[in-house]
């Protein structure tokens, strides 16, 4: 049997839970592959708020990405 590493589970229920409001318990019960799913759809979102940079945007909200 191989363990998820501890400091790496706990990153990743810091991240989700700063940004999607979730519970420690919600996201601990998670599947594995689940949690890495909501990770990846969660960081691309920040990291297209975070890139938008256009002159006329004077704030970006995660709910505004098309």
């Amino acid at each position: 049997m191989i363990s998820y590493p501890y400091e790496r589970l706990h990153e990743e229920i810091a991240f989700l839970g700063y940004y999607l409001h979730w519970s420690y318990d919600t996201l601990l019960g998670m599947e594995h592959a689940e949690r890495q799913q909501w990770l990846n759809h969660t960081s691309a979102i920040n990291r297209r708020v975070n890139e938008d940079n256009e002159p006329s945007s004077t704030s970006s909200s995660i709910l505004s990405i098309t």
